[in-house]
């Protein structure tokens, strides 16, 4: 299980980076048009939820190839492997880029807090549909960009001011630590951590 942990991580490093590059794409061309903070809340708050959604949909989808589980089982990995590590991915991590870079607008936004009517349901919404089709390449691509892009746009609503340097290779750093990290834990470590559990509890 270790093995295929690393081997998964190994994997995805080049496609998070591939993400990473999109992303300050992204933001380069928002600084040179000088988008509005308002332009990255309104993409912020659409693309979070939809990456809750992929998340819980991978997750649980992963769980479900691997293991005959129970339902809760499946629910309870599904919503906190989105919601708990989706929180730390795109808005956590981001945050301490913000705060390392002491951007002027920097904030936690907290979605399954803030916007629970909205960010909860699409969670139950994923696992539901992980119950219906378990097939998780695409939606784990699209995971990925998902994650990388409502990081960003965490990121450039605490923007202030033109773009530098330090600050492109700040985001850099912190966009790709945002999305390896807890989208491969979210996606492969923690759904196949059950799996073994589950292995360990019928031996």
């Amino acid at each position: 299980m270790t093995s295929e942990i690393i081997l998964q991580l190994k994997r995805h490093a080049p496609f998070t980076a591939l993400g990473t590059l999109t992303g300050i794409a992204i933001m380069l061309v928002m600084s040179a048009v000088n988008a509005s903070r308002g332009v990255s809340e309104t993409l912020f708050w659409g693309l979070h939820p939809l990456h809750v959604l992929l998340s819980a949909f991978v997750t649980a989808a992963m769980y479900r190839i691997h293991s005959p589980g129970k339902l809760w089982q499946a629910i309870f990995i599904g919503y906190v492997g989105s919601v708990g590590i989706a929180t730390v991915s795109d808005s956590l991590i981001p945050f301490v880029g913000e705060w390392l870079l002491g951007l002027p607008n920097r904030g936690w936004h907290i979605g399954f807090i803030e916007k629970w009517w909205l960010v909860n349901p699409m969670s139950f919404i994923g696992i539901a549909m992980a119950y219906k089709w378990s097939e998780t390449r695409i939606p784990h691509a699209g995971h990925v960009f998902l994650s990388t892009w409502a990081s960003l746009f965490h990121m450039t609503m605490a923007l202030g001011g033109a773009l530098d340097l330090w600050t492109v290779a700040v985001a850099a750093i912190f966009l790709f630590l945002a999305v390896w990290i807890p989208c491969c834990t979210s996606d492969i470590v923690f759904p196949l951590l059950w799996v073994a559990g589950d292995k360990g509890a019928a031996g």
